[in-house]
C-alpha cells in the first residue's frame, strides 16, 4: 500500500510551470487544476498548458477537471497527454461513459466529488474507475483549510472500495499538509495531493518525501490497511 504524492501545480509559479515541474523530482504524479470560472469561482489553465507541460517533464499528469460539460472536455485532456483525468460528479451528464471514454483513450478515470455530495449515491460506479477524488475542501481555490468533516467520508469511501474488492486509488485534495497527512491515511486515503505543503516548502523535492515518509507510517498502522 504505496503512499502517493501529486503536489498541485496550482501553489507553483505559473511563470515558470517547467521548472516547478522539475523541482518536484521523485513526485508520483503532477496534479494539474484544470478551471473554467462556471463550475468553480476561478479560471486556471485548459488544453494548451496541459499540452506543453507534458513536453516538458517526465512526471505523468493527473488532471482535475473543475469544469462544466466535462463530457465534452475531458477526453481532450487525455490527447493532450494527462495520464490521469478526473471528472467532478456533479457536472458529468454520463458518467460512465465518460470514465469508459477516458480509459479506452488510454488514461485512468477518476471522478471527484465536492464535499457535500455524498459517496453512497455511486457505489455501482466504482468498477468504472481507476480513481476516486474525495475534496477535502469546497474546489476553487488553492491554500484552504483543510476540512476535518470529511474524515468519516473518506473512511465510508474506503469500506466499500474493500467491500467490492477494488484496486481503486482513493486521492484526497484540500489543505493536506504534514498536518492533516497522516490522517487522512488512517482514514483510508492513499494518493495525496499537496499544493503549498509541497510549493510552499524551501525544498519542494524534500517535502515530497517528507509527506510520504508521514503518509507511509500512517497506513502500516491503519486497520484498513491491515485487512488487506
Amino acid at each position: 500500500m504505496a503512499a502517493q504524492i501529486n503536489p498541485s501545480i496550482l501553489s507553483a509559479d505559473f511563470a515558470r510551470l517547467a521548472d516547478e515541474a522539475k523541482a518536484v523530482q521523485g513526485a508520483d504524479w503532477l496534479h494539474v487544476d484544470v478551471m473554467d470560472n462556471h463550475f468553480v469561482p476561478n479560471l486556471t489553465l485548459g488544453v494548451p498548458v496541459v499540452e506543453s507541460l507534458a513536453r516538458a517533464t517526465d512526471t505523468p499528469l493527473d488532471c482535475h477537471l473543475m469544469i462544466e460539460a466535462p463530457d465534452r472536455w475531458a477526453p481532450q485532456y487525455v490527447e493532450a497527454g494527462a495520464g490521469s483525468v478526473t471528472f467532478h460528479v456533479e457536472a458529468a451528464a454520463a458518467p460512465v461513459r465518460l470514465a469508459r471514454e477516458i480509459r479506452a483513450k488510454g488514461a485512468r478515470a477518476s471522478m471527484a466529488l465536492k464535499p457535500a455530495t455524498p459517496i453512497e449515491p455511486y457505489e455501482d460506479l466504482l468498477p468504472e474507475l481507476d480513481m476516486l477524488l474525495i475534496m477535502t475542501v469546497e474546489p476553487g481555490f488553492g491554500g484552504q483549510a483543510f476540512l476535518d468533516i470529511m474524515l468519516p467520508k473518506i473512511r465510508r469511501t474506503r469500506e466499500l472500495i474493500s467491500k467490492h474488492g477494488l484496486e481503486l486509488w482513493l486521492q484526497v485534495d484540500g489543505g493536506v499538509s504534514a498536518s492533516t497527512i497522516e490522517r487522512c491515511a488512517d482514514a483510508g486515503a492513499d494518493v495525496f495531493v499537496a499544493g503549498s505543503a509541497v510549493y510552499g516548502a524551501n525544498d519542494p523535492a524534500e517535502a515530497v518525501r517528507a509527506l510520504r515518509t508521514q503518509a507511509e507510517a500512517a497506513t502500516a498502522k491503519a486497520s484498513w490497511a491491515c485487512d488487506h
